[in-house]
């Protein structure tokens, strides 16, 4: 008789112990299952929405530093953090890792008459600004990297020519809104009506009327992103982040470099000396990378070359602050299937060694009739195989389930508990003190595109998992087969 037929009959013949085998192997199974079907979800989730996000950096003051600088009344230095170079600009977009790039002249235009789309009131937060603010972003290229990275697209009209980008040229992009807003369509002009800000005595700011500038509109855009239909229920903050980013969307014109260079100078040229020396010309880059996985060694790569003062702000960042809870659960879903591997190795072989003790002069009968130990090892491997991937096959389907309802229970409490602690902790900066990638996602984001479900990486992985950790189980039991002495077992 061959060493499987024995295999089998033991088996059968034994079943109350391979029962118990079994349901060892098909709870520690569902452990592993679970935790690496949690494992993978995560990181596909993780993938999902950084390819969603795209791979673009901008390079942008750090506001936080800044802040700090002021408070220290080091404004010297501030000023001089705000002063990245085009040279530099260029030299960075010569990296390996980016695709295509772009940078923008920015003008920040407080109106008066001109008509704004402004930030609804959310729940019971008040969200409000004295000053009306309208962006103008300029740019080199035919098509901003806001239209080539579909953060917007073109309703109506045309783009700018490489003619018009050139010089100074009075014409502009706008948002649909603000253009029904203010009666206006493709042809028309926008007059954008400015008030200068100066400082008064007691430290208030006094707006005066300042200058009228003309500008024709050659194109309606709308934003792609950012018109998702809100859902009822939304948490407070995530509606809140929303329309911030919605705002500096909807009151951006693109124009050329040169326009907003013009118009930043007769607007300063409108501001008292002391408000002069604190301003310089803001130019901001956007870099479109190869891939979303190039993010971290371009930020790396380009850290040196930053002035003071400034920061890699990536579309990917939006994901790192709202999915703290997955990578977390992603983490301790690592170290559950360390755990469970190494209780397994641990506990099969315990139980496996024990139920063998009992079958001492069975073994000792077949090494006396000639049998040969590797026959009688194989038996033992074929005996744990056969009730392991049964036990394994089940705990499959089993676990990949457990793994579900466990993972969603712990990221939707998760989720909770960010926003109970970060409602009401936002501050709101308006006139553009968002980033200018315009990126917004929401837990409810996260929550939608998570999803624990069978794939081949997840089938292969787990019984590759499983199988090497039986086969591991099996070195003691094996150990002990080979120590057997028959001549001692017979006596």
């Amino acid at each position: 008789m061959n060493y499987w037929k024995r295999a089998r009959n033991s088996i059968f013949r034994t079943k109350g112990k391979s029962l118990i085998l079994f349901a060892v192997i098909f709870v520690l199974g569902n452990v592993i299952a679970g935790a690496i079907a949690i494992q993978q979800s995560t990181t596909n989730v993780e993938k999902k929405m950084k390819q969603q996000l795209g791979a673009t950096v901008s390079a942008e003051p750090d506001l936080n530093e800044l802040l700090k600088q002021s408070e220290n009344g080091d404004s010297q230095s501030m000023t001089q953090a705000q002063s990245l170079k085009e040279e530099t600009i260029k030299k960075i977009g010569a990296s390996p890792y980016v695709k295509d790039y772009d940078y923008s002249y920015l003008a920040y235009l407080n109106v008066n008459k001109f008509k704004i789309y402004e930030m609804k009131q959310q729940g019971n937060m008040e969200v409000s600004s004295p000053y009306k603010t309208m962006i103008l972003k300029g740019s080199n290229s035919t098509e901003p990297m806001d239209f080539k990275n579909k953060k917007v697209k073109l309703v109506d009209g045309r783009m700018l020519t490489k003619e018009e980008l050139k010089g100074k040229k009075p014409m502009a992009l706008i948002s649909k809104k603000v253009a029904d807003e203010n009666g206006l369509s493709v042809g028309d002009q926008m007059v954008l009506d400015t008030v200068t800000l100066q400082p008064k005595d007691d430290g208030t700011m006094d707006s005066q009327d300042s200058t009228e500038h003309a500008v024709k509109i050659v194109g309606l855009f709308e934003p792609i992103k950012l018109e998702k239909k809100k859902k009822e229920g939304q948490n407070g903050q995530d509606a809140l982040n929303q329309q911030i980013t919605e705002t500096d969307m909807y009151n951006t014109a693109f124009v050329s470099n040169g326009l907003a260079r013009e118009i930043n100078k007769i607007e300063m040229s409108n501001m008292s000396s002391d408000l002069k020396d604190n301003l310089v010309e803001e130019v901001s880059p956007i870099f479109t990378l190869k891939s979303p996985e190039d993010v971290a060694a371009f930020k790396a790569e380009i850290k040196p070359l930053l002035p003071e003062g400034y920061k890699a702000v990536a579309s990917t960042d939006e994901f790192d602050k709202v999915g703290a809870s997955v990578k977390r659960l992603s983490k301790i879903s690592g170290y559950v299937v360390i755990l469970a591997v190494l209780a397994s190795l641990l506990i099969i072989s315990l139980a496996v060694v024990l139920f063998m003790k009992d079958r001492r002069h069975e073994w000792g009968i077949y090494l006396s009739l000639g049998e040969h130990r590797k026959n009688i090892m194989k038996q033992v491997v074929a005996e744990l195989l056969v009730i392991s991937i049964a036990a394994l096959l089940i705990s499959l389907v089993s676990g990949n389930v457990l793994g579900k309802m466990v993972s969603e229970s712990l990221i939707a409490g998760d989720t909770m508990d960010e926003v109970a602690q970060n409602v009401g902790s936002q501050v709101v900066s308006m006139g553009g003190a968002t980033s200018v990638l315009g990126s917004s996602l929401s837990n409810e984001d996260v929550m939608n595109n998570y999803e624990v479900r069978f794939s081949m990486t997840y089938i292969v992985t787990f019984m590759i998992a499983g199988i090497g950790t039986i086969l591991s189980a099996a070195i003691l039991p094996l150990t002990y087969v080979m120590r057997l002495n028959p001549k001692k077992i017979m006596m």
